[in-house]
Formats: structure tokens, sequence, C-alpha cells
């Protein structure tokens, strides 16, 4: 009487979001311990539509979910996190976060809302095409008379002295000081 039971290679192993019980996928996919769902809410994937069956009126550079995609991947780079980050900030797998930055996945409207609050943005800029989104991000930082000064003299520098520059405040925003 010995029954049958799948390699451990082909088992998946989960992390509960509400124990945090790490374990096998049962064959119910509730936890183990306090019988709670271990999916997670993933939504469907986004077939793109062929640009030849889209009237030409409503074409666009982008489609809509690549504008999320971008938006994505770009805001969470300018914030220097890492996918897994990301996702632990939303609660939700990391795979879930490259899906959607590779438009392989269109997030819902609840999941827009937990990612904007993930990447400290409005949900408008994850919905903004690319030009808008740095037009804005520019706008914002020319608010700083500190950095509009700055950006006076920048263009006037060759690409030795941004680098010397650059090392400098890098070097001031540590809290290091050169001793000359």
């Amino acid at each position: 009487m010995a029954t049958m039971m799948a390699p451990v290679e082909q088992r998946e192993v989960l992390r509960c979001d509400h124990c945090s019980l790490v374990q096998f996928r049962s064959a119910n996919s509730l936890c183990r311990k306090c019988r709670k769902p271990l999916d997670v809410e993933e939504p469907e994937p986004v077939v793109a539509p062929a640009l030849s069956l889209v009237p030409p009126a409503e074409r666009s550079s982008e489609d809509s979910g690549l504008q999320v995609a971008t938006a994505v991947r770009d805001l969470r780079r300018v914030r220097n996190l890492s996918q897994r980050q990301l996702a632990g900030r939303m609660n939700v797998p990391r795979t879930y976060i490259s899906k959607i930055e590779n438009g392989k996945a269109m997030p819902t409207l609840s999941s827009l809302e937990r990612l904007a609050r993930a990447l400290q943005v409005d949900i408008s800029a994850l919905l903004r095409d690319a030009k808008t989104r740095h037009k804005d991000e520019a706008a914002v930082l020319m608010t700083d008379p500190f950095l509009a000064e700055i950006a006076q003299f920048c263009s006037q520098l060759d690409a030795l002295q941004k680098s010397i520059f650059l090392n400098h405040v890098r070097e001031l925003a540590s809290g290091r000081r050169r001793m000359a």
C-alpha cells in the first residue's frame, strides 16, 4: 500500500501571507497552519491586439499596458529597488512584478493602487507615457532653487568636470569629508 508522491523538484514551495509558514502547496491550496488560501491575486495575462485590427484613430505609439510596464520599471530603478523589494512592499510574488514589467500581465485597479503606494507616486504617474512622466519629474526637480542654479552651469561642464562634481556631491551626501 505505497502511495505515489510527486518528486520534490515538481512541488511548489510557498510562504503563507497570513502566518508566514513556509510549506509545499497542498492539494486544496490552503495553509496547513491557518487554513487561509495560499494563492495571491494575479491578473490575467494581457493579450495585445494586432495593430492591423486596431483602427488608426485608436493606435498609439505605446500600448497602455506597455506604458504601465515601462513606468513601473523606470520608477523602480529610479528608487533603486529590486523586483523582490518592490514585491515585498506590495506583498506579492516577485514574478508578478516581472510579469507587469514585461507586459505579460496588466495590474488590476487595486494592484495599481498598491504599486503606486509602494513606489511612492500617484497612480496617474503609472499611466502616463514616458515623455510626460520625465517632463513632470524634471519640473519637480527644477522647483528646488539649489538644483535650478546648478542646472544652469551643468551644460558648461565637460565629462571629466561632471564626473568630479558628481563624486564630490556623493562624498558630501555620504558624510565623508576631504582632508586637503
